[in-house]
């Protein structure tokens, strides 16, 4: 199984540097016949707009429901996150609706362009380095999601089935733990690729699972 990462616009390079590190096979998707490769999907950071934009111009759009109806798993980081949610807010946009979220665009306000924060996870003992930049802010969840991280009270990292949600980047930090945790969810999906990945099964008790 390949992990698709969406290569539009935005932050996908540092996605497959990540994957890349963790030994996972990945392939940039542009095109439907791309999309249609992956056996779980990575939608990074960017400009959700830009991005939605793309998708239903060039017929990506479907492929990517394609393989969220067949239960391919889905990672969203900020863009990503808020093309995967419910209901966008500030201002309404469409997207995908894959996940059972309301989501607030550039909540954290223009003044908080980049920061760093740290703060506990259900996915290890130790403090999660999240990097904020232009973030959204999960307003509401669904009762089906499972909050995984918090910030000043929103949800920052949230899991609901196969689809993991993250209004930071910790694709820009050294922090291998997200991008592990997602890695071991597409493979639970795919009983073959469970076989084949015992490396992330080892880590199950410090992924809570």
């Amino acid at each position: 199984m390949r992990i698709g990462i969406l290569a539009v616009q935005g932050d996908y390079d540092a996605h497959a540097r990540m994957l890349g590190r963790l030994g996972a096979e990945y392939l940039l998707v542009r095109t439907p016949a791309e999309a249609a490769q992956a056996g779980a999907m990575i939608l990074p950071g960017g400009e959700s707009t830009t991005m939605l934009k793309f998708l239903n111009e060039e017929g990506l759009a479907e492929p990517l429901r394609a393989l969220a109806a067949r239960g391919g798993a889905f990672f969203g980081t900020c863009a990503g996150a808020i093309l995967m949610a419910r209901e966008v807010r500030a201002p309404a946009q469409d997207s995908l609706g894959f996940a059972d979220l309301i989501i607030t665009r550039n909540a954290y306000g223009r003044q908080v362009a980049s920061e760093i924060r740290y703060r506990p996870s259900k996915l290890k003992p130790e403090p999660l380095e999240m990097v904020f930049i232009r973030a959204p802010i999960i307003e509401s969840v669904g009762a089906n999601a499972e909050v995984l991280a918090s910030d000043d009270g929103h949800p920052v990292l949230v899991r609901q089935g196969n689809l993991l949600m993250s209004t930071f980047h910790p694709e820009l930090t050294g922090d291998t733990t997200v991008h592990e945790y997602f890695l071991k969810m597409a493979a639970a999906g795919n009983p073959r690729e469970a076989a084949a990945t015992g490396a992330f099964r080892a880590n199950e008790a410090s992924f809570g699972g």
